[in-house]
């Protein structure tokens, strides 16, 4: 534990708001590993001194903070497999965790420069989620060459549990604002795999009244490499294993007043669906059939 401490004195020195901040995210890391859920690398690589790895580490903390009072389940091999293994309803429901880095957003955007512009990076953001959620589905199903195996392939996971994807979106921020929200004014989340594009209005040219207004259809998002990638993960059958999204926004900053959003991305397809309600957020939705060839995305 002085490890830890010490690292974070080094990374968030001061007093004042620090000192509160560096003794909220003490209390969480040592809850944490008391608990016996965090696994035998979480210490080494929280202080490692590389910020993706310090993020990844310290959301499985701040995420295990979010599930005090579900009934973990015991597990034969901490490490091996999802992060974390909970009761629900009476079937297994797993929870794995990623913390997409920054790489592709502008600095101007991360870092905020007094009396300097800078544009929302819509896309490059949204792409940041739509890997992350690729790389936990791949650690489910697999990757195309079969190498490794997914935790489905390898029995870790079985086709009659839940598992739910759980994406901090907090190194994504806009310095220390939240950016949980993509141009939709929907979670980023929730473009990733739902083809839902920014919020249109039409106008009549003639008399400048508004005729339709919705959401546009985007079911891809152009990468710069010029490919595309798709937004419609949640209506392709083929992802019917994932239960659902977890989208937060946590830091650790709860404890200095700041507000850390989350929501809740059901999936349609779900073969195993997530209860509604049963994970902490602060918004859920769902999409439901409104006939063969249509859904209606809205909050529940």
């Amino acid at each position: 534990m002085s490890r830890i401490l010490q690292y974070l004195e080094k990374k968030y020195p001061g007093n004042s708001e620090r000192a509160i901040f560096r003794a909220e995210l003490m209390r969480l890391c040592q809850e944490f590993i008391e608990s016996g859920y965090a696994d035998g690398k979480f210490e080494h690589e929280l202080t490692s001194g590389h910020t993706s790895k310090f993020w990844s580490s310290l959301s499985e903390a701040l995420i295990f903070e979010q599930l005090k009072g579900k009934n973990f389940l015991s597990r034969r091999n901490i490490g091996i497999g999802p992060d974390f293994l909970i009761e629900c309803n009476g079937r297994k429901l797993w929870i794995e965790i990623i913390c997409p880095t920054h790489s592709g957003i502008p600095d101007d955007w991360l870092e905020i420069q007094l009396n300097k512009a800078s544009s929302a990076p819509h896309t490059e953001i949204l792409l940041r989620w739509t890997s992350a959620y690729k790389e936990k589905v791949e650690k489910l199903l697999g990757n195309p060459s079969g190498k490794p195996m997914g935790y489905l392939a390898n029995g870790i996971v079985s086709e009659q549990d839940l598992y739910v994807i759980a994406i901090n979106g907090c190194q994504l921020r806009h310095g220390p604002f939240s950016a949980l929200h993509g141009m939709s004014q929907l979670p980023y989340a929730a473009e990733a795999v739902f083809p839902i594009g920014p919020y249109q209005v039409q106008l009549d040219k003639a008399t400048m009244n508004i005729v339709g207004q919705g959401y546009q259809e985007r079911r891809n998002i152009p990468k710069p490499n010029g490919k595309a990638v798709s937004a419609e993960a949640f209506l392709d059958p083929t992802h019917k294993m994932i239960s659902a999204l977890w989208a937060v926004d946590f830091d650790g900053c709860r404890i200095l007043g700041n507000h850390q959003p989350s929501a809740i991305i059901h999936n349609p397809c779900a073969q195993n669906p997530l209860p509604y309600g049963f994970l902490p957020s602060d918004e859920e939705f769902h999409a439901v059939a409104t006939c063969e060839e249509f859904y209606s995305f809205c909050r529940i």
